[in-house]
């Protein structure tokens, strides 16, 4: 009981941070795809008068998407 008792953490924790980080970058693609996402609806909703406004046009928003940090 002994020997399982002082090997279970060492295990637990070299899978427990594999684990997590995968799931962690899974998270981080998801939610910058889903804020891409709706970035791009929300600039393709504006008229061209409103894309002006802020200094785009239309052809300019894949590149202002991708581009956002």
């Amino acid at each position: 009981m002994a020997f399982f008792t002082q090997t279970r953490p060492v295990a637990d924790g070299v899978f427990g941070n594999v684990r997590s980080w995968a799931l962690g970058d899974l998270f981080a693609v998801f939610t910058r795809w889903n804020d891409q996402r709706i970035t791009r609806m929300q600039l393709n909703a504006l008229s061209d008068r409103e894309l002006s406004d802020i200094g785009l046009c239309r052809a300019d928003i894949e590149d202002a998407v991708t581009e956002q940090r």
